[in-house]
């Protein structure tokens, strides 16, 4: 019964964050060898005021609806502009086009944009805006400690991820460990 035939079941920490590998040198030449479109995007003329438009139109979107205070309004803005940007940074991961061989299929869009590379212009625009949305709708708040409250817990929401220390931490409880989720890929 001990012969070897039997397939070991591989322990899996316990953990609730993980780090995800680096690359392989086969990934990195399938990145280095065409541009990836996913995330060339936010360095392109024009990139950055598509975000100010947007948090243009949630308030204006969230000030029309009828009954929705000036406080409540403000809160709904910036909780869906966080929501949005956790999303769409920080939560999918891969990118959506069949070109590169899977070579980005597990970095998520903040990891993918630059090379990787931390506190470029880009990135320090994309983490200066959230905590001057969150700036402006705690000032029209009138710093009400409900409103501070979440406003608060959305800005960290979105801004840790974006930190140096969060490049390539995952959350297991959120995703699933990669493990788990493709087991016939060991």
């Amino acid at each position: 019964m001990n012969d070897g035939s039997k397939k070991s079941r591989r322990r899996r920490s316990s953990s609730l964050l993980y780090q995800e590998p680096q690359e392989s040198m086969e990934q990195l030449n399938d990145q280095a060898a065409i541009p990836n479109l996913n995330a060339n995007w936010v360095n392109a003329k024009g990139a950055w005021a598509i975000h100010i438009v947007l948090i243009i139109a949630l308030k204006i979107l969230f000030s029309i609806i009828p009954g929705i205070e000036r406080d409540t309004s403000w809160t709904l803005t910036n909780l869906t502009y966080m929501f949005g940007s956790y999303l769409m940074f920080h939560w999918v991961r891969g990118i959506p086009f069949e070109f590169n061989a899977g070579a980005f299929d597990n970095l998520n869009m903040w990891e993918q944009m630059d090379n990787g590379d931390q506190f470029t212009p880009t990135k320090k625009f994309l983490l200066s805006v959230p905590i001057c949305l969150f700036l402006a709708s705690t000032h029209y708040t009138r710093y009400d400690l409900t409103y501070f409250t979440i406003n608060t817990l959305a800005l960290l929401g979105v801004i840790v991820p974006k930190l140096p220390v969060s490049h390539r931490l995952r959350v297991s409880f959120l995703s699933g460990h990669p493990d788990d989720r493709y087991p016939d890929e060991r």
